[in-house]
């Protein structure tokens, strides 16, 4: 018990390494919250920053929510419940990270590495419903939101009755949405950001 308790706080610790943050810093000395929308996130990143900084910080988020949920079923010979909760520490963690007074991200790249570990084969379906999504509206935030919508119960096709898992990836989207509740009022508004391929030029 005391194991896989420690790893859910480690998980949390994981989550929130602010690689958005930090890579940003190192390479132009700024603070990314200042900047763009002010999230730390690869989007931020990557309209303010350069393409090659906001893929390193999405690989890089998504890299954390996998090992997290990983060092958990290596720990506890697969137990989906520990693991199931370990995706949502590290989710906690990257949206309300200790580093940055718990003021974080949106955790979208760490939902995905989370869920690669957990599910993977509903991951790739929702993967190609954002990238229609996004394609067609140019909105990433709207591609995030709607896949979010329905990772649940694409989780809950794929692989019931693990019931951990689902209960897992309906907490963890409704943290992602909950997330979002400000671009969701910018898409009302109109006056949301419009996704942009390359991003600033590095």
């Amino acid at each position: 018990m005391i194991l896989p308790i420690a790893l859910l706080i480690l998980a949390y610790l994981i989550g929130g390494i602010p690689f958005g943050y930090l890579l940003v810093w190192l390479k132009t000395g700024k603070d990314v919250r200042a900047m763009g929308s002010g999230n730390i996130g690869a989007t931020n990143v990557l309209r303010t920053t350069g393409r090659a900084i906001g893929i390193l910080t999405l690989l890089l988020d998504i890299a954390k929510g996998y090992l997290a949920v990983w060092l958990m079923l290596r720990a506890t010979h697969g137990a989906e419940l520990w693991a199931s909760a370990a995706a949502l520490a590290v989710l906690l963690g990257h949206a309300f990270p200790v580093y940055l007074k718990f003021q974080g991200g949106k955790a979208v790249a760490s939902f995905v590495g989370a869920f690669l570990c957990l599910a993977p084969a509903a991951v790739g379906v929702c993967a190609l419903f954002f990238v229609a999504v996004v394609a067609y509206s140019r909105y990433i935030s709207l591609g995030s939101v709607l896949s979010a919508t329905i990772f649940p119960i694409i989780v809950a096709i794929l692989v019931y009755p693990r019931w951990p898992v689902i209960a897992a990836a309906l907490l963890a989207s409704t943290l992602v949405i909950w997330r979002h509740k400000s671009n969701i009022e910018r898409l009302r508004a109109g006056t949301e950001n419009v996704f942009q391929a390359g991003g600033k030029k590095a």
